[in-house]
């Protein structure tokens, strides 16, 4: 087995032995992960079937038969256990650990299912606990990433750039932002993406003084804007990125815009460290938009975390309260929108490090008229 695959077993290692060392020490404790996202962070491996069952000594990830062969040839950090009867088996081992109190993931299990859970294992004696301390002990996990979680989204962010670059070729009048769209993801699928991390924003003219446009019968004309906001999917990691392009030419308020969105990011950029909070970043951005006047035409935060969802914490807003931290993954995303004229958005994904930070963009910035 090659030295990263090694590496890579020992990282979820530790991942799992973080969460369990967080439960009671009594034994009596148990976390009961059915988000298939949380699931993949812990054990790797995608599926939407099943869950995670995490003692203080020992993990067991249940999956029916159809994932029972796949899971047990990937899955190192768990025990791969192939039900039959899920509330059965989870009861089963429930009781075999005398567990008493199982925590649950709150944020994303719905009330019946919360119910039917309760139900179903409601002889063993054990309290499913109605509160959100699991997903605390999972975001503080979740929100800084290893360095194989980060050299999946550099790559990510790789096939993204690569993917673009050569779509910019087909940029020009007459050309439907559901075109564009279309041609981007499969060059990203082409290129190695196992998907895009969103619906890709490819708009153009009035369209892009909406935030989040939908692609549509929309044709690029000379003079309009051309904005991207896009994203590739790389082993269940996603990349983020928005650039703003010119067709034919340009007017002084569209260069004066754009300049002024490229201060406000550079400056959020030059902003970014470990030890502040993610406000800072915010209001670091929103001041130079502020200042040139358009301060009412930035109508979203600066940006947010990006890991295994593509909207994650930390979120970058005027209300972010967290302290960034070295390894951090965030985007900073300020823009300019003029309701029925245009609009211009740049954005970066970049890691948290000690003294600033490592931007996985590499696509110029600076205003390019195609």
């Amino acid at each position: 087995m090659s030295e990263s695959n090694e590496l890579e077993k020992f990282q979820m290692y530790i991942k799992m032995k973080k969460l369990s060392s967080k439960l009671s020490p009594t034994g009596r404790e148990a976390a009961l992960i059915t988000n298939e996202t949380n699931i993949r962070y812990f054990t790797d491996f995608p599926n939407s079937e099943g869950s995670l069952f995490v003692t203080r000594d020992k993990a067991y990830l249940l999956v029916d038969s159809r994932y029972g062969e796949a899971a047990q040839n990937k899955v190192t950090n768990a025990e791969v256990v192939v039900y039959e009867k899920y509330y059965d088996t989870l009861s089963k081992l429930i009781l075999e650990y005398e567990i008493r109190d199982l925590l649950i993931e709150a944020d994303s299990m719905t009330v019946s299912s919360l119910m039917n859970l309760q139900k179903k294992t409601e002889d063993t004696g054990c309290r499913i606990m109605p509160n959100d301390r699991l997903d605390k002990l999972i975001v503080a996990q979740r929100i800084v990433k290893s360095k194989g979680e980060i050299e999946k989204m550099r790559r990510a962010q790789q096939i993204t750039e690569e993917a673009l670059t050569e779509l910019l070729n087909m940029v020009k009048p007459g050309v439907k932002e559901s075109q564009l769209a279309f041609e981007l993801e499969f060059l990203m699928r082409k290129k190695g993406a196992e998907g895009i991390s969103f619906d890709l924003i490819t708009i153009t003219g009035k369209n892009t003084s909406m935030p989040h446009g939908v692609p549509g019968d929309t044709e690029v004309r000379n003079g309009d804007f051309v904005t991207f906001d896009i994203g590739a999917l790389y082993e269940g990691y996603h990349s983020d990125m928005t650039r703003t392009y010119a067709v034919g030419q340009v007017s002084d308020e569209q260069r004066e815009v754009y300049e002024t969105v490229l201060r406000s990011q550079l400056a959020g950029l030059a902003k970014v460290r470990a030890g502040i909070k993610a406000y800072d970043v915010d209001r670091t951005s929103r001041a130079v938009i502020a200042r040139a006047g358009y301060g009412e035409y930035f109508r979203h935060s600066t940006g947010h975390g990006v890991g295994l969802d593509i909207h994650e914490e930390p979120f970058v807003s005027a209300r972010g309260e967290t302290l960034l931290s070295e390894g951090m993954v965030i985007t900073v995303e300020p823009g300019i929108y003029l309701p029925g004229k245009f609009g211009v958005r740049i954005e970066d994904m970049v890691v948290v490090t000690k003294d600033g930070c490592d931007n996985l963009a590499t696509l110029p910035k600076e205003l390019t008229i195609l």
